[in-house]
């Protein structure tokens, strides 16, 4: 498979699907990203990173991106659809069963760090159930929590269309570990009432190619070595598994 059409499941037909297909299955978020930036923006960046991994690994397929998440921090903003850990939970289980019905292993790819903590349980139970199934992220080391110059410069370069740099503000910029406490209190717009935690200046289309090229560079790598800690997160070679 050489490019990424090639590797979506929802364009393949069944006799072309390998026996023994490695499926990534990127998860997303419908919720705002401030003034500038799509309300589809994790999605948009998961299912990239999870298309250009694909063609980097033998037999791999990429499913259609779940677009919605647990964002109920973000629930104060117009457009934001939330359907919370449980129901994500439910679907996450219930597409990883029918998955391993035929695929050899699955990849959870996420977009929204507000999903870590229902991946992290939900993959520990379908991995105790017998799934071949692990989670990785789409983090930019570094990079400021929500809508700044990070993800700015990541939809700079993977859809320009859809970002309106002009009406790009800077939010609360402090770390997120010094956000977090308000956040999970009382939700994003008590932080900032733009949604945007961090500040969009300077970002570049660039900067964003970069960005995404680590991203999929740290996936590669990862699923190749499939290490997997106790919470079901792929991790770094270097650092090798608990449970291979």
């Amino acid at each position: 498979m050489t490019d990424d059409t090639a590797t979506e499941l929802a364009r393949a037909a069944w006799p072309d699907v390998p026996s023994d297909a490695l499926v990534l299955l990127p998860i997303g978020s419908t919720e705002q990203h401030g003034p500038h930036l799509p309300l589809d923006t994790d999605s948009v960046i998961a299912q990239a990173v999870a298309r250009r991994t694909a063609t980097h690994l033998p037999d791999a397929l990429v499913a259609p991106t779940l677009p919605y998440g647990a964002s109920g921090e973000h629930a104060g903003f117009p457009g934001t659809v939330s359907i919370g850990h449980e129901a994500l939970r439910a679907v996450l289980v219930e597409s990883v069963r029918s998955l391993s019905l035929w695929a050899a292993r699955i990849v959870l790819v996420n977009g929204h760090g507000g999903n870590t903590a229902t991946l992290g349980a939900t993959v520990r139970l379908l991995r105790a159930e017998g799934h071949d199934v692990a989670w990785t992220d789409c983090s930019a080391p570094g990079g400021d929590a929500h809508a700044g110059r990070t993800e700015t410069s990541v939809m700079l370069h993977l859809a320009p269309e859809h970002v309106r740099l002009s009406a790009a503000v800077t939010g609360d910029t402090r770390p997120l570990s010094a956000l977090l406490p308000e956040l999970m209190a009382h939700g994003v717009r008590a932080v900032s009432p733009s949604g945007v935690l961090g500040d969009p200046t300077g970002a570049t289309a660039t900067e964003g190619r970069t960005t995404v090229d680590a991203m999929v560079a740290t996936a590669v790598r990862r699923i190749s070595a499939w290490g997997v800690d106790d919470r079901g997160r792929l991790i770094e070679p270097a650092h090798r598994a608990v449970r291979p």
